[in-house]
């Protein structure tokens, strides 16, 4: 057994390095780590402790690209340490054009968008793992309602602790305890 302990870069093939560059540093904010003459280059995201995140390949504006559904990668999920940040990309995504959709998954929540080159990649936020519930051992992908996602797991900050409090200000949904994640003080 190969002793995996995650994913540090992905490398994706582009026409145009430069439109590929600015659309990468500027929706993203990756910082330009190097370039290899102007075929490739490599890109580092905020805050990584990686040497770069992702390296593109430009293979000129003839390159043919492959049909949806054929074999190959479907998309890159990158991750965004809270839900604010989430609701933050799924906007400039908007704004910006790149927008392909939303997905609750149980156990994070998803944006998704294409570059323009058409490579796939998604925006994710994972749920605290003791917030998991009954998807802990499921795999779902439901519609995505970011306001109450927002409301439900809005103001968390990486490294607090969070309990679970059964009722939040005297409110109960549908007979079932809510669940309200709040921060420790």
């Amino acid at each position: 057994m190969i002793p995996i302990t995650g994913l540090n870069h992905a490398v994706l093939f582009v026409r145009d390095l430069e439109r590929s560059l600015t659309f990468y540093t500027t929706v993203f904010g990756f910082e330009e780590v190097d370039r290899i003459r102007e075929q490739m280059a490599f890109l580092r995201a905020a805050g990584s402790s990686n040497h770069h995140d992702l390296g593109l390949i430009a293979l000129g504006s003839n390159a043919v690209v492959p049909k949806s559904g054929t074999i190959g990668l479907y998309h890159l999920a990158w991750a965004v340490p809270t839900i604010e940040a989430l609701a933050t990309a799924a906007q400039v995504l908007q704004q910006t054009g790149y927008a392909r959709g939303t997905s609750d998954h149980g156990v994070s929540k998803s944006v998704y968008g294409e570059d323009p080159d058409g490579n796939g990649f998604e925006i994710l936020w994972c749920v605290p793992r003791d917030a998991w519930g009954e998807f802990e051992h499921r795999t779902v992908t439901r519609s995505l309602n970011l306001p109450r996602e927002l409301e439900r797991f809005g103001e968390r900050a990486e490294g607090r602790l969070w309990r679970e409090r059964s009722v939040e200000r005297g409110q109960k949904a549908e007979g079932v305890v809510r669940k309200k994640l709040i921060a420790d003080r």
